[in-house]
This record gives structure tokens, C-alpha cells and sequence, in this order.
């Protein structure tokens, strides 16, 4: 059983078996990650095949001076940027998540076998969408990667090729937005994230 490293290797020179893996460890991530960017199932899709086709036209200037997984969550946020701008709209990113193994840190209670707490779980849904649509490109894209992704604040900075001071400092700001936003739509009550209930700390 190859590592990834090893896999990325024979990749590199032509062993198509070994791109196939790489390709399966991840084009889970890559597809989430272009779903929640551009809000749309065909565009992440889209989106998803393109990056691994960069991926393959590029793996052998691959230098390895990053790790793979910065070097293709790069790609496909990249990707996800262009077809925004082009599009001239940005999407709303679906909260819904019914993966365990990938939980969104904005989360909201589970009243499923209540249908008037659903009603409102789905208006709440709604009102994040919206208040995320009030990010700019550049905070919209850091609290994706940092709080939907889970990435850390070194990965994210190495994908972005900006300071971790720069991430940490543009993802308080889209917290602090996002959370001014739902408070002003009076929406705030319910909603939790890994740092909104903890005053939005910079760190």
C-alpha cells in the first residue's frame, strides 16, 4: 500500500493506477469544497473535474515545495474565484450536511421530528445563506476554508499565499459580519459556530 506521497511519485511519471487514487482520496473534499464556493451541484462538478484535469496536466512540475493537499485545495479555490468573478454573482453556500465524517461548524439544532422547530431550522438555514452573501469574495472564501473546511490557519495561509496574521485577521472580520448580519435579520438565536459565542477572538 502506496502512502500519498509515494502516490503523488508515480504519478508524477505517467502511472495512471496511481493518479486513480489520488484522485479518489480526494475528490470527495474538492467537490465539497467547490459546492459550498459556488452553491451549485453541476458548477462543483464542473469545477471538480477541472481541478483534478490541472492536477494531471501538472503533477510533473510538481515540486513538492507544499504539500499536495495545499497544492490542489489552491487549484480548486482558485477555480471557484474565476467562475464567480465570470459569473459576476456569488452563490450561497447549503449548510445542510448529512456526512458525519465532515460536520460543518455551523450548527444548528436537530429537531426533525418536529415540524414546526423544522420550519424554523429551514428559515434559519435561509438567513445564513443570505448573511453570508454579504461577505466580501476574499472573507467569504477564509471562512469557508477555515470554518466549513476545518483547514487550519498555516494551511490556509500557505493556500492563499498571504500571512497567517492576514487569515486570522480576515476571518474576524467575516465573523464579526456574519454575526451583525444575523443579528440585524434577528435570526441569531439557535445559530452556533466554533467561535461566534466566544466574542469572535482573532486568534
Amino acid at each position: 500500500m502506496y502512502d500519498e506521497n509515494e502516490l503523488v511519485r508515480l504519478a508524477a511519471k505517467g502511472d495512471d493506477r496511481a493518479f486513480e487514487k489520488l484522485v479518489a482520496l480526494y475528490e470527495k473534499r474538492v467537490y465539497t469544497t467547490a459546492l459550498r464556493m459556488t452553491g451549485n451541484q453541476d458548477d462543483a462538478y464542473d469545477i471538480s473535474q477541472e481541478t483534478f484535469i490541472r492536477v494531471y496536466r501538472s503533477l510533473k512540475g510538481f515540486k513538492g515545495d507544499a504539500k499536495f493537499s495545499t497544492w490542489i485545495y489552491r487549484i480548486v479555490t482558485n477555480l471557484c474565484i474565476d467562475y464567480n468573478r465570470k459569473a459576476k454573482r456569488i452563490k450561497q453556500i447549503p449548510l445542510e450536511n448529512n456526512d458525519e465524517e465532515e460536520p460543518f461548524i455551523i450548527t444548528i439544532s436537530d429537531d426533525r421530528f418536529d415540524p414546526e422547530r423544522n420550519l424554523e431550522r429551514s428559515e434559519i438555514v435561509r438567513a445564513i445563506n443570505r448573511a453570508l452573501d454579504t461577505l466580501s469574495e476574499e472573507h467569504r472564501e477564509i471562512f469557508i476554508l477555515r470554518e466549513l473546511d476545518g483547514l487550519s490557519y498555516a494551511e490556509i495561509a500557505e493556500i492563499k499565499m498571504i500571512e497567517e496574521g492576514t487569515v486570522k485577521s480576515r476571518l474576524f472580520r467575516a465573523r464579526e459580519k456574519l454575526r451583525a448580519a444575523l443579528l440585524s435579520g434577528g435570526n441569531i438565536a439557535g445559530i452556533r459556530s466554533s467561535n461566534m459565542t466566544k466574542g469572535g477572538d482573532q486568534a
